[in-house]
């Protein structure tokens, strides 16, 4: 008899909505029979997933891989396809917890393509959804695209002075220290400057 293997994937670190945290994810698993348990904390859109890489690399026919819900292990329907019918072609039994164990029957077969079509219906309308909140700020007066500065013009302006005050007694590493403004940043607004 083959071992039980769990995978566990959060998309952040602090994902602790419906029990998805890995801790959550963990205690489901073992409840049901994981022996061992490898985790990621990656977004389903990413390729890498080291531990995931590795456990695939483990399992042996008469193994089963358990996951709490089908987009823990992939949200595309071509990607999961792919590892699910590969996984049960060597003998690799796919167990999602909250629809059942995979194998290799027709009804199997239906039902996997099934659930992975909705998976990324629901991933597309996310993003049509992401897109359209995009489309809709960026009609809003003053908007700008990326995220927002964290320092205001009157913090840089006050570090920049605090470099060049004396003769410039103050190095890049001091005023970071007394501003929080990373030296990085400072040398670029003063590179900028310079410019102008």
């Amino acid at each position: 008899m083959g071992i039980v293997y769990g995978y566990c994937r959060v998309s952040t670190k602090g994902q602790a909505k419906d029990g998805n945290s890995l801790e959550g994810q963990e205690k489901t698993l073992r409840e049901n029979g994981a022996v061992e348990i490898y985790s990621d904390s990656f977004t389903g859109t990413k390729i890498t997933r080291p531990e995931l890489d590795k456990l695939l690399g483990l399992l042996q026919e008469g193994d089963t891989l358990m996951v709490t819900k089908l987009d823990r292990i992939a949200r595309s329907l071509i990607q999961g396809s792919e590892l699910i019918n590969k996984l049960i072609n060597k003998g690799i039994k796919v167990y999602i917890l909250n629809m059942g164990v995979m194998d290799n029957t027709p009804s199997s077969r239906l039902m996997r393509n099934m659930f992975f079509s909705f998976a990324e219906f629901e991933r597309d309308m996310i993003l049509e959804r992401t897109a359209e909140g995009k489309a809709i700020a960026r009609l809003k007066v003053g908007f700008k695209e990326g995220r927002p500065k964290k320092f205001s013009q009157k913090q840089i302006n006050h570090a920049l002075e605090l470099l060049s005050i004396n003769g410039g007694e103050h190095s890049y590493r001091q005023v970071e220290d007394m501003t929080g403004i990373s030296k990085n940043t400072l040398i670029r607004e003063n590179n900028k400057r310079k410019a102008i």
